[in-house]
């Protein structure tokens, strides 16, 4: 499913995969133009008022990865990046500086290719460290067991709104 909100975010559902679980009941927000372009402080400041802590700036894994007890947020702070996610059989979206996209905990996500300016703010609500998983034996199990135990988002966090449910 992928709609829009009367917010302008883009709302899109998940279905699960062989090895990238996804969130079955929460969806991926995309925010278009969110937040200034080249300014990667104003996405900081803009996670932490919303109660998600900014916690990196890099860029995003050229490999299927997804975090089973944490939510992220990516703001696109410089530069262009199409990512996948979902796994192999998932979406494929073009982000532009400006952009931020809210991946529920089990979300998979890979960068397919990024200009070499690409710089990306990371941020997750409160809650123990990001565990990483890449779709290796095993850890599918134990994903699906850690991700309906992750609390809701406190709220979306580029709106502050509730986070809406899938």
């Amino acid at each position: 499913m992928h709609d829009k909100r009367a917010d302008g975010a883009e709302r899109l559902m998940l279905p699960a995969g062989d090895e990238i679980p996804n969130n079955p009941s929460l969806p991926v927000l995309l925010h278009r133009g969110a937040i200034p372009a080249g300014d990667p402080s104003a996405a900081e400041a803009l996670f932490a008022r919303h109660r998600w802590q900014p916690a990196w700036r890099n860029g995003i894994y050229d490999f299927h990865h997804y975090h089973p007890n944490a939510h992220e947020a990516l703001a696109i702070a410089a530069g262009r990046v199409r990512v996948r996610l979902g796994g192999e059989g998932g979406v494929s979206l073009d982000l532009s500086a400006g952009d931020v996209v809210v991946l529920p905990a089990g979300t998979g996500h890979r960068n397919l290719g990024a200009t070499p300016d690409l710089l990306v703010v990371g941020a997750y609500p409160a809650g123990p460290p990001p565990e990483q998983c890449t779709g290796r034996p095993g850890e599918l199990a134990r994903a699906l067991r850690a991700i309906p135990l992750v609390p809701a988002p406190p709220c979306d966090p580029v709106t502050g709104g509730p986070y809406p449910a899938g």
